[in-house]
């Protein structure tokens, strides 16, 4: 049975530091494959920086198409809004029914784990995979001893979009902190210029 590791964000845009943590995740542990899961855009939220759901999925398209274990995914894009990412593991788990699904996620929001709608139903039935953020330091959480939360010493990279996307606004060179296909793809659609 395939264990695929579910890698969820905006990804506005997807950066180097996006790749570098699936790209070890797949290589250093027992996921099979990871899936770049493009959130949707809520729309009860009015986030003007938000590039449309194609846009975005575009550039992880494009960012991971030269890795064999590293796929993009639109499954939340047919769900219904707001979402949680307890409906989303039922609905891929169901659609998928040979896989194993697993969250990569990073110690910021391991603990904010418990305030997640129905975490233990997701700690039953799902292994989570936690990258380390340097922000945070090692925290102490009450997922420590779960049998399901397994800690992976991935690089620390401390890269975000926000930075990338005030950078490009002030007219900053950021090319080495994208893939040059997402770049490309930037520059040609003058996002995040103003």
């Amino acid at each position: 049975m395939k264990n695929i590791g579910l890698y969820f964000g905006t990804f506005n845009p997807i950066h180097i530091g996006h790749l570098i943590i699936a790209n070890h995740m797949v290589e250093n542990s027992n996921l099979d494959e990871i899936w770049m899961v493009v959130t949707p855009h809520n729309p009860f939220k009015k986030k003007s920086t938000l590039l449309d759901n194609h846009h975005r999925y575009e550039m992880v398209y494009r960012a991971t198409e030269d890795y064999d274990k590293i796929a993009p995914s639109d499954i939340e894009f047919k769900l219904p809004q707001p979402n949680y990412t307890v409906h989303t593991l039922a609905h891929i788990s169901e659609k998928y029914p040979t896989y194993t699904f697993s969250l990569i996620m990073g110690e910021d929001n391991l603990k904010s784990l418990h305030k997640w709608k129905n975490y233990e139903t997701i700690l039953e039935h799902h292994h989570v995979y936690v990258y380390p953020r340097i922000s945070e330091g090692i925290v102490e959480t009450q997922f420590d001893q779960h049998p399901k939360i397994h800690r992976v010493n991935a690089p620390i990279v401390e890269i975000s979009s926000t930075m990338i996307r005030n950078a490009i606004k002030e007219g900053k060179n950021i090319k080495p902190l994208l893939s040059t296909s997402v770049w490309n793809y930037i520059d040609e659609m003058n996002f995040y210029k103003k």
